[in-house]
């Protein structure tokens, strides 16, 4: 009657179990039970911290100051060569070539250094724009100063951000 598992290809097998999954689902939904849906634990440790802290900014239960000192750790982007010419958040146009930044955690104009966690290269850039609501990433650098500190040819990396006193800035 029923061919043994072994004798079906991967495909095969594939398409009776979606099909065996739909007919359970819809049996569910005309019987009114709740069918239970398991999410993907696919993600790392990392990846999960690095949510909830972002849903925490995001709600205020965390705020990072302004302070001189405060220090914030997380992942680092640069951004994409599409962005060049368009306008910032804080009303300036954007310009690869120029030490800015752009963050979700501090406020606008603040001047943070970056230090790279794999080499322990840094760079001190001004914060000018807002990153996508949605991204987990902390910063997301300049592609000048990406290269400074290393980390352009990764395209992400970990780092500490240490907000700087503007008054002790070099420019």
């Amino acid at each position: 009657m029923f061919k043994p598992l072994l004798s079906y290809s991967i495909k095969q097998l594939l398409f009776i179990f979606f099909v065996a999954a739909l007919l359970v689902n819809a049996e569910a939904q005309t019987s009114g039970k709740k069918v239970i849906e398991k999410k993907s634990t696919s993600t790392t440790d990392t990846a999960k911290r690095s949510s909830t802290i972002t849903k925490a900014i995001k709600s205020g239960k965390i705020k990072y100051s302004k302070k001189p000192g405060t220090v914030i750790y997380g992942q680092a982007s640069y951004y994409a060569n599409m962005f060049n010419g368009r306008q910032t958040a804080n009303g300036e146009i954007f310009s690869q070539q120029k030490f800015t930044a752009a963050c979700n955690v501090l406020p606008l104009g603040t001047w943070i250094s970056v230090t790279n966690l794999r080499n322990g290269k840094s760079v001190i850039v001004r914060t000018t724009d807002r990153l996508h609501p949605r991204m987990n990433r902390v910063v997301d650098l300049s592609k000048i100063a990406a290269q400074r500190i290393g980390y352009i040819g990764r395209g992400l990396t970990r780092v500490k951000i240490v907000v700087m006193d503007p008054n002790e800035i070099r420019r």
